[in-house]
């Protein structure tokens, strides 16, 4: 049984930053590619960032280039979101998952991230 785990979440103010983690079990985490996602209030969810099995290579939405870092530790079956220079409009509930068109139909509780002063 898939379960994806994410923690980290919290208040922060703008420019702020926060780490996310996402704890996998139950597929292959090594051989997956594993992505990002976040759902603003009166949105759609929304791919975020994306990383390789291994970790060489990544993509980010055009929104958060240079502001968020995807990591991955295989040895813990974990991926990281690392975010920097948060603004409000980051505010949402971010899950990970893996990437569109793999994506498992079951999805975490999410973690959520509120950016305000």
């Amino acid at each position: 049984q898939v379960q994806l785990v994410e923690s980290g979440g919290g208040l922060v103010q703008p420019g702020g930053s926060l780490r996310l983690s996402c704890a996998v079990s139950g597929f292959t985490f090594r051989v997956s590619a594993m992505s990002w996602y976040r759902q603003a209030p009166g949105k759609e969810r929304a791919l975020v960032a994306t990383i390789s099995s291994l970790g060489g290579s990544t993509n980010y939405a055009d929104s958060v280039k240079g502001r968020f870092t995807i990591s991955r530790d295989n040895a813990k079956n974990t991926v990281y979101l690392q975010m920097n220079n948060l603004k409000p409009e980051d505010t949402a509930v971010y899950y990970c998952n893996r990437p569109p068109g793999v994506r498992y139909d079951s999805w975490g509780q999410g973690t959520q991230v509120t950016v305000s002063s």
